[in-house]
């Protein structure tokens, strides 16, 4: 796996991923995310896609899954994530709340490898669901 990320100006960069698909990262959001938000959104991009297999494995009828990443970082540089918190927002019919809580957990503790590279270098990641019935 690879990417390489080239300087455009100031503190605008381009990566190109190994996959061939470009991202704009921008310090100063005028061209595209931060690089600290775009590690919140491959954390929720992994995580949702175990999620998903997961519960789609598991025969659950899942309509739509939505992770709201939120994070705290340290006030000194360099300013680090301290906390993450991952609301995932489950909605379905007749899905089962043991079933999403195992995907949930199962996710985080086993298949999220964003997640688990995150903790083990020292940041904690809170992780909670919801389930919206529809019919």
């Amino acid at each position: 796996m690879k990417t390489n990320v080239s300087w455009q100006e100031d503190v605008h960069f381009t990566a190109e991923t190994g996959s061939g698909f470009k991202v704009e990262i921008d310090g100063n959001q005028a061209a595209g995310p931060r690089p600290m938000e775009l590690i919140l959104a491959g954390l929720g991009g992994c995580t949702s896609y175990d999620v998903v297999n997961i519960l789609k494995k598991s025969r659950q009828d899942v309509v739509s899954c939505v992770a709201h990443v939120d994070a705290d970082r340290a006030d000194t540089v360099p300013s680090v994530f301290t906390e993450i918190r991952v609301h995932f927002v489950v909605t379905g019919r007749k899905i089962k709340e043991s079933v999403v809580a195992r995907a949930v957990k199962l996710s985080a503790e086993e298949y999220c490898s964003a997640s688990l590279m995150l903790e083990r270098g020292g940041v904690n990641i809170v992780h909670s669901y919801e389930v919206i019935e529809v019919e």
